[in-house]
């Protein structure tokens, strides 16, 4: 590997709240294969993770050759912007990562900052098709690097046992809509009384765990969700294993790491159709597309596939296929290649 080192701009802390991301990893696979990093920041202060930002880009100006910065919406985006700025001061290289399904939203509201951002950078990279397209205007030659997986941690489709279990991945937190959750359950349980939910995910502390709460005791199917809380990373292919199906209740998304997770288990995908939602799931290929926020529609959608098995084999044989394209083995190249494309001859 070049002798050369990369700086990579983002949250790098772990806290209870979160489990190790896509950037961790890449940050680990890169040194495994002898790739020289350092990363900026782990503080988990928000003022002190973007003074170590700056003060890491410009202190260590001497000890790094190109920059990666992970790229979100709202305030993050102007500790992005400004990292940009030093970057470009400092006369260095850098690459941007977007991130979250909110980014288009956000360059819709501030058209003039987001150009001026993307166009700055060395290259641009997106997770997903859909953030490639959306944001095409702003900046027309963006690579699509998918998010990974390493494939050998989920298990192959099983057989389906007949139970009616489903499983819910994601944090806590309004735009993922957990509360959708328990009234999908509700108007499923009539027909199918031993249908089970676990809902698996940290708290995000702004009230989405108590408000879905409050609507599962006020429907009666309380006693049909379990709550673990969030897990480590490496135990979501344990909980994922044990579900028969899986939903995704998000109002908001890009390229779900938790949906890519279900589809290398091989479950039955019912997820709203949102953001990159549909450029990752093919409706009655590898999954079921229906509208956000509407429990009618996704109560229906599993209804086919509860009462339909030949159906829920051919979703999961299908996704367990794609999800295997995911791997680390496919996307870590990719991402070497970006920097190596990059570097001084």
């Amino acid at each position: 590997m070049p002798e050369e080192t990369i700086l990579f701009i983002g949250n790098h802390f772990l806290s209870g709240q979160t489990n190790p991301n896509v950037w961790h990893s890449l940050v680990n696979r890169l040194q495994q294969r002898d790739w020289k990093v350092i990363t900026a920041s782990d503080k988990i202060s928000r003022p002190a993770r973007l003074w170590d930002m700056l003060w890491t880009i410009y202190s260590k100006r001497n000890f790094y050759t190109i920059a990666e910065i992970d790229v979100f919406s709202g305030p993050s985006f102007i500790w992005a912007k400004l990292s940009a700025d030093l970057l470009k001061l400092c006369g260095k290289l850098f690459v941007l990562t977007l991130h979250g399904g909110r980014l288009p939203e956000f360059a819709v509201k501030h058209p003039l900052m987001v150009r001026k951002l993307l166009r700055r950078a060395n290259e641009v990279v997106a997770p997903s098709p859909y953030l490639q397209q959306v944001l095409s205007s702003y900046r027309p030659d963006i690579v699509v690097i998918p998010n990974p997986i390493d494939i050998d941690m989920y298990p192959s489709p099983a057989k389906f046992t007949g139970k009616h279990n489903l499983i819910w991945v994601r944090a806590f937190h309004e735009i993922y809509n957990p509360s959708l959750a328990p009234k999908v359950i509700n108007r499923l349980l009539k027909d199918w009384p031993d249908i089970h939910l676990t809902m698996v995910g940290p708290d995000k502390g702004d009230g989405s765990l108590q408000k879905m709460i409050e609507i599962a005791k006020d429907l009666g199917v309380m006693d049909h969700i379990h709550l673990p809380g969030g897990v480590p990373g490496e135990k979501v292919p344990e909980y994922l294993s044990k579900g028969d199906f899986f939903i995704n209740t998000t109002n908001f998304d890009n390229t779900p790491v938790s949906v890519i997770e279900a589809m290398a288990c091989g479950l039955p995908i019912v997820t709203t159709n949102v953001g990159g939602i549909p450029y990752l799931v093919e409706d009655g290929m590898d999954g079921l597309l229906v509208p956000p926020d509407d429990p009618d529609a996704m109560a229906e959608a599993l209804r086919k596939i509860l009462s339909d098995r030949n159906m829920a084999a051919k979703l999961s044989q299908n996704a367990r296929r794609k999800a295997e394209g995911f791997d680390w083995s496919i996307v870590l190249p990719l991402w070497e290649q970006v920097f190596t494309d990059l570097l001084p001859e």
